[in-house]
């Protein structure tokens, strides 16, 4: 598939503070993009805006509010004046068993990683249709295969890329492509908050070769832009996330089995597993509830 050149295009990254995204706007932006940046920490989002290479801007917004979702939307329109790539990013994970889980963050997982994808699209894909454009909603391999002790997540990143999918369906005919793409572990806030935990990481390094390892957050990042690039259905972050897809149908099998095994190996050391959201940008999420109960207190 040829690739398109990026120049003087209009990219809305969410979740653009750290990690994927910030590298994500950094890379579009030398390539010429002006980029919209979305998220919760509006220091921060300034602070990455202040070092990109092309026209930039920011917006403070919880991806679950439509409201103000709508407002970003209307608002980058009218700054850059048309709207060509939307990169879905913004996502939040928590760990460890289901049945000690804390509700309000297993249900958080899903309403960001899910519902907050599917209001993004909602405010930006009339933008889209104008440009005849490209939404790229990030998954996770968690979405080809389940895990234990990930359950919230596995659910998130499975229902967002049936949606995904769904969705490329419905606006293809009108000029938009719709892709997925998928990353494995890797380096990132979410992952090292979560490898903090003495259990999750023990049982992340117990997974076959090559799922037990932790990958460079900039080879995975250029093989999203490539995607963008190419307007591609399928994007994988690594290599071989591209072979899991023909044996996935075999593996909740698998996993239950295997699972059961290593739930009875650590079952002694499972009460001390933390039950809210993890790394960083989980603290961020977490703080703006905070915040805003307060308020409303």
């Amino acid at each position: 598939m040829s690739r398109v050149s990026l120049e003087g295009r209009v990219a809305v990254v969410t979740g653009a503070a750290r990690g994927v995204g910030e590298l994500l706007a950094r890379k579009l932006s030398a390539r010429g993009v002006k980029v919209a940046l979305v998220g919760l920490e509006p220091d921060a989002l300034k602070q990455v805006s202040a070092r990109l290479h092309s026209e930039s801007d920011h917006w403070h917004a919880d991806v679950t509010d439509h409201e103000a979702m709508a407002e970003a939307a209307a608002q980058v329109k009218e700054r850059f004046g048309r709207i060509d790539v939307v990169v879905a990013n913004a996502g939040v994970a928590t760990g460890g068993p289901f049945v000690e889980s804390d509700p309000e963050s297993w249900r958080r997982v899903i309403e960001v990683n899910l519902i907050g994808s599917a209001v993004t699209a909602r405010a930006f894909l009339p933008a889209l249709l104008e440009s005849r454009g490209y939404l790229l909603q990030i998954a996770s391999l968690a979405a080809i295969t389940p895990a234990p002790m990930m359950s919230a997540y596995c659910a998130s990143k499975s229902g967002v890329e049936a949606y995904a999918h769904s969705l490329r369906g419905e606006v293809g005919h009108r000029g938009v492509k719709v892709g997925v793409g998928y990353l494995s572990w890797t380096d990132t806030d979410m992952v090292r908050g979560a490898d903090q935990e003495d259990v999750m990481r023990e049982l992340r390094q117990r997974l076959p070769w090559p799922a037990n390892k932790t990958y460079p957050l900039g080879p995975a990042v250029d093989r999203l832009v490539e995607g963008i690039e190419r307007r591609s259905a399928h994007v994988y972050g690594q290599w071989w996330l591209r072979g899991m897809q023909g044996v996935r149908g075999y593996l909740p099998a698998l996993i239950g089995t295997v699972g059961q095994r290593e739930m009875r190996r650590f079952g002694d050391r499972l009460d001390g597993v933390r039950v809210g959201l993890v790394g960083a940008g989980g603290a961020a999420d977490e703080q703006r509830r905070s915040d805003s109960a307060t308020v409303r207190d």
